[in-house]
């Protein structure tokens, strides 16, 4: 077994660059020739690793296009994984995002019905939005409209319920709007909560995306609605939400 100085199996790393590379490359994956030249290996190396991954399930091969796709083993690694690692890796983050904001900043993860907050940095303030533990409505909240603009629209419409609730007057409880709403926050880059699900406060998230482009986590500010909470704080808030999750990402990825 080939050894490198820092202690990382040679073959291992070849055989996780083939996985990254593969689902790097969509849906439609990518045949062996193309993925050994984006990897720098030679084709029959390439092919030994990938025909080993796929016979553990890692990856999946069509045998009409010969395009290899990530394989079932990899859903179940995910849906078995816990988030202490991600946590631990983007608590810096959260914590620096709370102090520059002066702001509750959180992330929250994706689970089986919505989204969990697991990590939270609160500012000294006495009167801050705490939000650990809980479970965001999708359709109310920043963090919910964040994670739901990273998805096609078909997605979106099985993870939401028969029909919206109303927190406030300014919940958005018509599908279509939300719709709109989403398409906004695609192109925005953050999501926006005005008093939709407290009338006090409000919310900026922005979404952590994985190697698929798929909402990964949420990060956010939450603060109360005052007259400094205005569009220009908003946009301020939400470039830097963006830049808090770009910086998770790449702490992720590392």
């Amino acid at each position: 077994m080939e050894e490198r100085g820092n202690g990382r199996v040679q073959s291992v790393d070849r055989a996780v660059a083939l996985v990254h590379a593969v689902a790097d490359s969509g849906p439609l994956g990518e045949t062996a020739a193309t993925l050994a030249e984006r990897c720098g290996l030679n084709r029959a190396t390439a092919w030994r690793l990938l025909a080993t991954l796929e016979h553990h399930g890692v990856l999946e091969r069509d045998p009409g296009s010969n395009r290899y796709t990530i394989g079932l083993a990899v859903d179940r690694w995910a849906a078995g994984a816990g988030v202490d690692g991600l946590v631990r890796r983007a608590h810096e983050t959260v914590v620096s995002l709370s102090d520059r904001t002066g702001e509750t900043a959180n992330l929250a993860v994706p689970r089986q019905f919505g989204l969990t907050y697991v990590d939270e940095a609160v500012p000294s303030a006495v009167l801050s939005a705490r939000w650990l533990g809980w479970q965001a409505p999708l359709h109310a909240t920043s963090t919910g409209k964040a994670f739901l603009a990273g998805l096609p629209w078909s997605e979106v419409a099985a993870l939401l319920p028969a029909e919206l609730t109303r927190y406030t007057d300014e919940t958005i409880v018509d599908r279509d709007r939300l719709r709109v709403e989403l398409g906004v926050v695609r192109e925005r880059g953050y999501g926006l909560s005005v008093g939709e699900m407290e009338t006090n406060l409000y919310g900026v998230s922005a979404a952590v995306f994985d190697r698929r482009r798929r909402p990964l986590a949420v990060v956010s500010v939450w603060g109360p609605l005052t007259a400094a909470a205005t569009p220009a704080r908003f946009a301020e808030l939400g470039a830097l939400a963006t830049e808090a999750a770009a910086s998770i990402e790449a702490a992720v990825s590392a």
